[in-house]
């Protein structure tokens, strides 16, 4: 009996520990979420679980990073770092209340390296701040990182990214601060399309996209559908997990020739996070070494 490999390998953290409890961003609201704290602790669980086992539906094996007491938002692993290659560079955070998953993440890609999942943990050097996937987001179709800066992580951070993946790596300057990560408003999709919010970014920011992405590939959302996160999403072969999308964009995917498989996450909007932010995926490659790989199996 042959063995299929997983259409993804993700990290993820289960929500024991979630809560709004602190706010660096304006989805949060720690009074709120404390008048009805054990209804949306659970709703959390829920939801979470329910994405998870959607996932693995889907294909998906998933890694866990186990949960910590006071730190409510180490369930966004893709937070974390960036990973390719099997190369793992670790997330430094710009908000003290988030510096502290630093060492819990650290020792997690550790031990995923002790169990071959990874081959190699880095950090970035000294002083710079970047946040993960959360702000550099592959878009194999024309192998580079879209690479989010302001509220985040620092625009010096692109030559950290590119020089140890070996990436072009574009830098896009968030506007809105809503929009606080570059995984809130923007998903490279993968038949080469780029879903976005155009009010996210900058003039700058939008010229970069305009100039990197065809007009026939780019997938311009409205700000209701922003406001879902409905660019937060899983990408699983043809499969785009998300918390909600109205009918208009649903309808464009859906010609586009994906399917759009939807898992409500209200509890985590509450945070800003959604269905990408929970996840962060662990066997991205760049295609240079897909290709390399495929010629070995010719071979």
């Amino acid at each position: 009996m042959t063995l299929r490999e997983p259409a993804a390998r993700l990290l993820m953290c289960a929500p024991e520990h979630f809560a709004v409890s602190y706010a660096i961003n304006p989805w949060m609201d720690p009074q709120s979420w404390a008048q009805a704290e054990r209804t949306h602790a659970a709703a959390s669980q829920r939801e979470w679980q329910a994405l998870e086992r959607r996932l693995r539906e889907l294909g998906a094996a998933i890694e866990h990073v186990s949960p910590a007491p006071n730190l409510p938002d180490l369930v966004f692993t893709a937070n974390a770092a960036v990973v390719l290659d099997r190369i793992a560079l670790l997330a430094r955070f710009r908000h003290p209340e988030r510096q502290r998953e630093e060492s819990h993440y650290e020792a997690a890609f550790r031990a995923l390296q002790a169990h071959g999942i990874i081959d190699a943990v880095r950090r970035l050097p000294d002083g710079l701040v970047l946040e993960g996937a959360g702000d550099c987001v592959l878009d194999r179709a024309r192998n580079l990182f879209w690479m989010g800066f302001g509220p985040r992580s620092d625009a010096d951070a692109r030559a950290a990214v590119a020089d140890l993946f070996g990436l072009d790596t574009q830098p896009l300057e968030l506007a809105d601060p809503r929009f606080y990560h570059m995984d809130t408003a923007l998903s490279p999709l993968p038949g080469g399309e780029v879903m976005y919010f155009p009010g996210a970014f900058t003039a700058a920011g939008r010229a970069a996209i305009n100039e990197r992405v065809e007009p026939d590939q780019r997938i311009e959302i409205g700000s209701e559908d922003a406001c879902r996160l409905a660019a937060n999403a899983v990408c699983l072969g043809n499969s785009l997990v998300m918390s909600a999308c109205g009918e208009r964009l649903r309808d464009e995917l859906t010609e586009r020739g994906y399917r759009v498989v939807t898992t409500p996450l209200p509890s985590f909007l509450r945070s800003g996070g959604s269905a990408f932010c929970l996840t962060l995926r662990l066997d991205l490659q760049s295609r240079g070494v897909t290709a390399r790989a495929d010629a070995a199996a010719v071979a």
